[in-house]
C-alpha cells in the first residue's frame, strides 16, 4: 500500500472534522470552559457527556470558504479554543494519514 501524503495545509483538507457519529469529538471540562462563549453554538450534552456538535457529517465549527482558483478552504472557526483531541491532531502525523486514508472523499463533500 502506497503512504498517503499529506496535504498541503489543513486549510487544504479538514478531513479530521468529519464523522458521522455524533460522539465523534469528545470534550472535557476544560474544553468546555476554553470554548467559552463560542461552545453553546459548537458543543452539546450527549447525556452527561459534552461533544461537539456535528452537522452535515462534519463538526459545526468547520467552515468552508471558496478560494480564488475556485477550490475551497477548510478552516475551524474556534481554532484558538479548539478541544485538546484537535490540538493533539498533528498534519501529516500517522493519525493524520489514517484519517486521510479512511475518509478522504468526505472532506470535499462539505459545503
Amino acid at each position: 500500500m502506497n503512504p498517503v501524503p499529506p496535504p498541503a495545509g489543513c486549510l487544504a483538507c479538514g478531513v479530521c472534522c468529519c464523522s458521522l457519529l455524533p460522539t465523534y469529538v469528545r470534550l472535557s471540562g476544560e474544553d468546555w470552559a476554553r470554548l467559552g462563549d463560542e461552545a453553546e453554538r459548537v458543543a452539546h450534552f450527549i447525556g452527561h457527556r459534552a461533544y461537539m456538535k456535528m452537522s452535515a457529517g462534519h463538526c459545526a465549527a468547520l467552515q468552508v470558504r471558496p478560494r480564488a482558483d475556485g477550490g475551497r478552504e477548510y478552516f475551524c472557526t474556534v481554532y484558538d479554543r479548539r478541544p485538546q483531541i484537535c490540538r493533539d491532531l498533528a498534519r501529516g502525523s500517522p493519525e493524520c494519514l489514517g484519517e486521510i486514508a479512511t475518509k478522504g472523499g468526505r472532506a470535499g463533500l462539505v459545503t
